[in-house]
C-alpha cells in the first residue's frame, strides 16, 4: 500500500498534498494516476479521485472568477479550506501572535499587543468598525493610522506620550504584519510598498575612556553598588546586553580556538550565536565572582529596573553627567573599547551579535562625530600655537 498524493501544476509551479487515501502499488496505473479497474473496490476508489479532481478544478475556477492572482498553493489552500480569503486585520494579528509564540521574545510579543490595541482604537474611532477585511487596507489606511497615532488624545499613556520613533515602531509592526499576510497569500500586495518609515536619529550615549576608568576606580561603600558596577563594567568589556548577561551561567565560559577563555551563548533578542574572546578586565570580574553559585549563574544580576537605578546613583557619585543605563555599557563597548581602538567594524558587528552590518554602522557614525570634535579641538590648539609664534 502507498499514499496517494495530489500535484497541482500552474505555469510550471507545483503544490502537493496527501489525500489521506492509500492504494496497492501493484494495482495502480502510474501513467493515468488511477486504480486499475478490476473490481468494485477500484471503481469506488476512482470515484473518490474524480471527486477530488472536480473539487480542485472548482476551487481554481472560483479563484479565477474572484480575479485573484492564482498560484498552485492558493488553489491547494482553497481546496483544503485554508486560504483565509475573508481574513481580517485583527484576525491576522491574532494568527501572528499564535504562530510567533516561542519564536519572538516576550517583550516583542507585548509590543505587538500594544500595536493591536492602537489598531482596535483606530478602527473604532476613525472607521466605526470592530474589524476590517485585509483586502480593504490600502495606502491611505496607513497614512490615516499614522495621523491617529500622532494625536496625543489617542495615546494610551498620557504621562508618556508617543513621539516620532515610538509612532514609527507601531507603523513598522503593522508593515511586518502585512508582509506576513503576503507570505501567507492572504493578500497579494503590501499597502506599505510606497510608504517610508522615518525614524529620528539620536546620538547614543557612551562612556569616554576617562569616564570608564573613573567608574572602574571609584570607591563604593555598599555591596549593591559594587555588584552593579562590576556587572556594568563586564558589559562594557564584552558588549553583552542586560538580558543576555542575566542569563549567563558558568557553562557559557568556554575555551576558544586560541586556547583562551571566551563567552559563548545565543542572543535572546534574535537567537544569533555569539562568541566573545574575554578581555583581561572581564576575566578579572569572572574570577571575582567564581565562588558565586546560584543555579550555576555567572553573576548576581538584579532586575533591569534596579540595575538602571543603581548605575545612575553610581554615575552621580562619579560626577558623570550622563543618563547611564545598562545599554550604555553596550554602546561603550562598541565605541570606546573597540571601534576607537581600531577594531574593524565587521568584527564589532560579530561581537555584538548584530544580524546586519548597518545596525553596527550607527556606532561608526558616533565615532565619526567624535573624530570631528577631536579635530576641531586640535585646530583650536594649532591656531593658538600659531598666534603665540607670531
Amino acid at each position: 500500500m502507498a499514499p496517494v498524493y495530489v500535484r497541482i501544476t500552474i505555469d510550471s509551479k507545483r503544490a502537493e498534498f496527501n489525500t489521506d487515501l492509500n492504494y496497492s502499488l501493484k494495482d495502480w496505473d502510474s501513467k493515468e494516476g488511477r486504480a486499475i479497474v478490476k473490481n468494485t473496490e477500484a471503481i469506488n476508489f476512482n470515484t473518490k479521485l474524480d471527486s477530488i479532481n472536480k473539487a480542485i478544478h472548482k476551487a481554481y475556477k472560483k479563484l479565477k472568477k474572484e480575479g485573484r492572482y492564482i498560484t498552485p498553493n492558493l488553489v491547494k489552500a482553497r481546496f483544503l479550506g485554508l486560504d483565509h480569503n475573508n481574513e481580517t486585520l485583527l484576525g491576522l494579528s491574532m494568527y501572528h501572535k499564535e504562530k510567533s509564540e516561542g519564536k519572538l521574545a516576550k517583550g516583542t510579543l507585548k509590543n505587538y499587543g500594544t500595536t493591536e490595541i492602537y489598531l482596535r482604537k483606530f478602527l473604532e474611532k476613525n472607521m466605526k468598525e470592530l474589524d476590517i477585511p485585509l483586502k480593504y487596507i490600502q495606502y491611505n489606511f496607513v497614512v490615516e493610522f499614522e495621523q491617529f497615532l500622532r494625536n496625543s488624545k489617542n495615546h494610551l499613556n498620557k504621562n508618556k506620550p508617543l513621539h516620532n520613533n515610538g509612532i514609527m515602531k507601531h507603523i513598522e509592526r503593522l508593515n511586518k504584519l502585512m508582509n506576513f499576510a503576503v507570505k501567507l497569500e492572504w493578500i497579494t500586495k503590501n499597502p506599505f510598498t510606497h510608504y517610508d518609515v522615518k525614524f529620528n536619529k539620536y546620538s547614543r550615549p557612551f562612556l569616554s575612556s576617562n569616564e570608564l576608568k573613573q567608574l572602574e576606580e571609584v570607591e563604593l561603600k555598599t555591596d549593591k553598588h559594587n555588584v552593579v558596577r562590576d556587572v556594568f563594567i563586564f558589559s562594557c568589556y564584552t558588549g553583552l546586553s542586560y538580558i543576555d548577561m542575566k542569563g549567563l551561567t558558568k557553562n557559557n565560559v568556554v575555551y576558544g580556538i586560541d586556547g583562551k577563555k571566551w563567552i559563548s551563548f545565543y542572543r535572546k533578542k534574535n537567537t544569533e550565536p555569539v562568541k566573545i574572546p574575554l578581555l583581561q578586565k572581564a576575566l578579572n570580574i569572572i574570577e571575582k565572582y567564581s565562588d558565586y553559585d546560584s543555579h550555576n549563574k555567572l553573576f548576581p544580576v538584579c532586575s533591569n529596573q534596579k540595575m538602571n537605578a543603581y548605575i545612575k546613583e553610581i554615575a552621580g557619585i562619579c560626577e558623570i553627567n550622563k543618563n547611564l543605563t545598562c545599554h550604555v555599557a553596550r554602546h561603550t563597548f562598541a565605541t570606546t573599547v573597540t571601534l576607537s581602538n581600531g577594531v574593524p567594524i565587521e568584527t564589532v558587528s560579530k561581537l555584538l551579535g548584530h544580524t546586519k552590518l548597518s545596525t553596527t554602522q550607527i556606532y561608526a557614525r558616533v565615532m565619526e562625530d567624535k573624530l570631528g570634535k577631536d579635530i576641531s579641538q586640535l585646530q583650536n590648539v594649532l591656531s593658538a600655537d600659531n598666534r603665540n609664534v607670531s
